[in-house]
């Protein structure tokens, strides 16, 4: 049960990075923004609860514990990602570079997994190695930035999204057949 439940888990995580990806091919400039204001919503409501927190406290322990201060940065950033988004997504593409080194630490952990299924002489490894081989190349690719604009780095995110996904998928029902 406990098998059945981890594949579920596992397929529904490649599901949803297939469908960000299509996302990210339908239009990037826009699904970014829409994160970033959707953060900043996240932020801004963040901040207002800790300084309504912060209020309801007693003195000495509203003064330790900096509720207000982290509640007006909160507020400050949240209203800079919601109401300049647009901004944010063209001039400090930060999302591409931290999926970049979250595809490549993935890649490292597929090529632990290929490693694994070579010692306990687990039959289809080859599979793992492909999925992680490709992961790391597309790490590489997307930190290079190579690409003349944001757009179409969030396009090859996106692409590359789907097919690491794809083969993730593949890899890991076949893999549990073998």
């Amino acid at each position: 049960m406990r098998a059945l439940k981890e594949s579920a888990n596992g397929i529904l995580l490649c599901l949803i990075e297939v469908v960000i990806g299509i996302l990210l091919l339908i239009n990037p400039i826009g699904f970014t923004s829409g994160i970033i204001i959707a953060f900043g919503i996240g932020l801004l409501i963040f901040g207002l609860i800790c300084v309504v927190k912060y209020f309801r406290m007693g003195a000495r322990e509203a003064a330790i514990s900096q509720l207000l201060l982290k509640g007006l940065v909160c507020i400050l950033a949240g209203g800079f990602c919601t109401f300049k988004s647009y901004w944010f997504a063209a001039t400090f593409p930060l999302l591409t570079i931290v999926y970049g080194i979250a595809t490549l630490l993935a890649g490292l952990g597929k090529v632990q997994w290929t490693v694994d299924m070579i010692r306990i002489k687990k039959g289809r490894w080859y599979l793992g190695a492909v999925s992680a081989a490709l992961s790391i190349l597309c790490a590489a690719v997307i930190l290079a930035r190579p690409f003349s604009s944001t757009a179409v780095l969030w396009m090859f995110t996106g692409i590359s999204l789907i097919v690491e996904a794809v083969i993730d998928i593949i890899a890991f029902l076949i893999g549990k057949r073998g």
